[in-house]
């Protein structure tokens, strides 16, 4: 059989599909990897790297033991943590994940961001070059320490054998600081800012073969989370607005003209062209969030009954009638001192489903925005919007305002896995 794998190492869970020469999906497996540990503070999110290698392992080698020797493997992941490893390409760091926050912690008085962005640099909490520098004056990079990698560039790094991480620009602008026009690290800024760059990795301009695993597949250098979900849901990319909302929320838009942009949209490198894309912060964690305020009071678990009552409400009084939402309460990638509130609350709206609603269009909303903006910056318009993330696809009356907060058509995406499946998507067309 010829088949194509592609891994996707998430937050939460390392999911990795097999995809036949014809894109049919052969198999799937996704698993929840539990890598947290502690940290040095309270709000740190680091994790093993070493227990996601080892469960990526044991999944690779379960699905050949059926199908055979793939004909190549693709990667895809958390596309802003890094993780540093030494000359020998050990890990010796634990994972820093996108939603660690150290890079905000002040250091002689400054936070790291402060200081790259007096200098010019646009990077965001969580973003790799952020946390790099933190840790760099903080005197916390381990002293074996040569390089900095993402995880799936590291696992891609350790199954072809390989002792320093390879990453295309795909992968390499979600770190920050990246110069997006030309594909690599702004090394003079970083310089300026004080920023040790030796530990930066290599970066390819495309994602491309890095190396073969010793039975001899080849590898592919991973594209960025954002990028594979995009390319695995979307058939017709230059009129489909991506829309996703799982832990996170975003929404994606494909360009093929660079332009300076400011503020939580992004310009990222999609193969010769670009997304556009948005993300926000809190985005589909506010409805798990609203649904533990439920339970602490209810004492069971309450998403059945918050879809009944929004339903109850939108069908005796309308979307407009409900408290107004917003969701921003871990603040925005441009300003994370934002915070969310609530406003709209009257005698006769005075309702849960009322509040249910409000969070549901909140999270809506605020991608909504982002897309106005995008609409601005490219002139152009989708005519069909694919919505992904189980966030989505699980609850019917987040689809149905999405409908209407957008106007525009929704098909909710039928390729589960959608970041795997875009890795082995691309690995398979790097080999062809």
């Amino acid at each position: 059989m010829i088949y194509t794998l592609g891994i996707d190492t998430g937050t939460t869970s390392i999911s990795i599909a097999a995809l036949s020469d014809s894109l049919e999906l052969i198999e799937s497996i996704t698993v929840n990897h539990e890598a947290f540990i502690p940290g040095d503070f309270p709000e740190s999110r680091v994790q093993n790297p070493q227990r996601i290698l080892e469960i990526v392992k044991s999944s690779v080698d379960s699905i050949i033991s059926k199908h055979g020797k793939p004909s190549a493997i693709g990667f895809t992941g958390q596309m802003h943590g890094i993780l540093y490893v030494n000359k020998n390409g050990q890990a010796v760091s634990p994972l820093y994940t996108w939603q660690d926050p150290s890079s905000n912690i002040p250091v002689n008085g400054k936070s790291s961001l402060e200081i790259l962005h007096a200098n010019g640099l646009k990077c965001s909490s969580g973003y790799g070059i952020g946390t790099h520098f933190y840790l760099q004056r903080a005197g916390k990079i381990p002293d074996d320490a040569v390089k900095f990698s993402t995880i799936s560039d590291y696992i891609a790094m350790k199954i072809c054998g390989k002792n320093s991480p390879i990453l295309s620009a795909e992968m390499a602008a979600g770190l920050g600081a990246f110069n997006v026009r030309e594909r690599r690290f702004d090394f003079e800024a970083l310089k300026s800012a004080g920023v040790d760059t030796g530990y930066l990795p290599e970066v390819s301009t495309k994602c491309e073969v890095i190396g073969r695993t010793e039975s001899g597949v080849p590898v592919a250098s991973s594209m960025g989370d954002n990028q594979a979900s995009f390319k695995g849901s979307v058939a017709d990319s230059e009129n489909t607005l991506l829309l996703n909302v799982g832990t996170g929320s975003q929404v994606s838009f494909m360009t093929r003209k660079f332009s300076d942009i400011d503020g939580d949209i992004e310009l990222r490198p999609y193969g010769d062209d670009y997304l556009l894309a948005g993300s926000a912060l809190c985005g589909g964690r506010a409805y798990a969030m609203l649904e533990s305020f439920y339970r602490e009071i209810a004492g069971h678990e309450c998403y059945d009954v918050m879809s009944k009552h929004a339903e109850a409400f939108i069908d005796a009084h309308g979307l407009g009638s409900a408290w107004n939402v917003d969701t921003r309460f871990d603040g925005t990638r441009s300003d994370p001192a934002i915070t969310g509130s609530i406003t709209g609350i009257t005698s006769e709206n005075f309702c849960p489903g009322a509040l249910t609603v409000g969070i549901i269009s909140g999270i809506i909303s605020e991608l909504h925005g982002m897309y106005e903006a995008m609409k601005k910056m490219t002139g152009r318009s989708a005519s069909v919007m694919i919505g992904s993330g189980n966030g989505l696809r699980k609850n019917a009356v987040m689809q149905k305002i999405a409908t209407e907060i957008f106007a525009l058509p929704l098909k909710i995406s039928d390729a589960r896995e959608e970041a795997a499946r875009g890795a082995a998507m691309c690995a398979s067309e790097i080999v062809i």
